[in-house]
């Protein structure tokens, strides 16, 4: 525990920055971030067989990533304001809509019966904090154009551009790890930087546009 701005800074500091390697694997990222050294190592190692099994191809959704982390063992919750297929969502998948359609709700339908916690809310940027400085990580989906960093300033002006004027979803997800001088800190798939940070305004606006859902998985892991 250490101090930064005369501000609390808390990190799950055991969690590596893994960069995705497809343009379609951020979420999957996400979640090789947060597991266990080995089972990191053993999802890499099957990397292909193991998402052939999960049946998601290269079209993850949120759901499918508390799959995997059931598969793992991974104690995790699920918030979201709906348990249905997103159209802006899907039609980044237009060549497979109805096999993810179905998939997705194929899933809803019985994580209850296969052990993963959905819970239908709006957790806020306060909840969200709460959870990375005492419990865990948090996966989040974002609206990628509209979240930028403040220590490797990607995005900056794109962000602001598109904040004003408007634009199409972009679908993106990051790891929120901890808190310091007045902002929350995360790991970016898509940057090579190890670590990124962010207003948590700015968090929020990207969390809550249209095509995300509110979805975020909470982590109940401490990797202190």
């Amino acid at each position: 525990m250490a101090t930064a701005n005369k501000e609390l800074t808390l990190i799950q500091k055991s969690i590596p920055h893994i960069q995705q390697r497809y343009n379609w694997d951020c979420g999957v990222t996400c979640v090789l971030m947060v597991l266990p050294e080995d089972d990191r190592n053993d999802f890499l190692a099957n990397f292909s067989k193991i998402c052939e099994e999960e049946d998601f191809g290269q079209t993850t959704c949120t759901i499918d990533l508390c799959y995997l982390l059931k598969r793992y063992n991974i104690e995790h919750c699920m918030y979201t304001i709906s348990q249905l297929p997103n159209k802006r969502t899907l039609r980044t998948f237009s060549n497979t809509v109805s096999k993810t359609a179905f998939r997705i709700c194929k899933r809803f339908a019985n994580a209850s019966i296969d052990g993963i916690k959905v819970v239908d809310a709006v957790l806020s940027t306060k909840d969200i904090l709460s959870h990375v400085t005492t419990k865990g990580p948090a996966i989040v989906l974002v609206d990628a154009a509209l979240l930028s960093c403040d220590l490797c300033k990607h995005n900056k002006l794109t962000s602001e551009f598109r904040r004003i004027l408007g634009g199409s979803y972009r679908g993106h997800y990051i790891v929120v790890v901890g808190w310091s001088g007045g902002k929350l800190l995360y790991l970016d798939p898509a940057r090579p930087a190890p670590l990124c940070a962010t207003v948590p305004a700015r968090l929020q606006n990207s969390r809550l546009a249209p095509g995300t859902d509110r979805d975020i998985i909470l982590i109940y892991c401490d990797y202190r």
